[in-house]
């Protein structure tokens, strides 16, 4: 475990009840991996489903969580920025609560403080959804 639900509102802007993640599992200079449980009362769920903003959301989350991890290891600081852009999204199951949602995140292209990276839901070992994330300023 790199980062726990405790300590996640210093890697990330959100608070609650937007927080979409719990755990940074693992965080490599490439790869990173977060779960998040669904529970009863997220602000995004309809009909007993998490709907696709939050898996959106999840994803910025994960991304975020883990640059400002290695941000942090290389610069010795803090990380911030923002999302440039989201696209090539594609939705293939929406998870239900009690679900536990586990994000791979693979940096595909780094160019000073722009990355770009691929985000992939999955739940019950299911591809959830999948798209590619902008993120400048870390």
């Amino acid at each position: 475990m790199v980062i726990n639900k405790e300590q996640i509102e210093n890697y990330i802007p959100q608070r609650a009840p937007f927080i979409m993640i719990d755990n940074l599992v693992e965080a490599s200079a490439d790869r990173f991996k977060t779960d998040f449980l669904v529970l009863p009362g997220n602000i995004f769920l309809e009909d007993g489903m998490l709907r696709e903003y939050a898996l959106i959301e999840n994803i910025a989350q994960s991304s975020s969580a883990g640059l400002a991890i290695t941000v942090m290891s290389t610069k010795g600081k803090n990380a911030d920025g923002f999302i440039g852009a989201i696209s090539k999204m594609k939705l293939y199951s929406l998870p239900r609560v009690h679900d536990t949602i586990i994000t791979i995140i693979h940096l595909l292209v780094q160019f000073e403080n722009m990355f770009l990276l691929k985000g992939e839901n999955y739940s019950n070992g299911n591809l959830l959804l999948e798209c590619e994330i902008k993120l400048a300023g870390m």
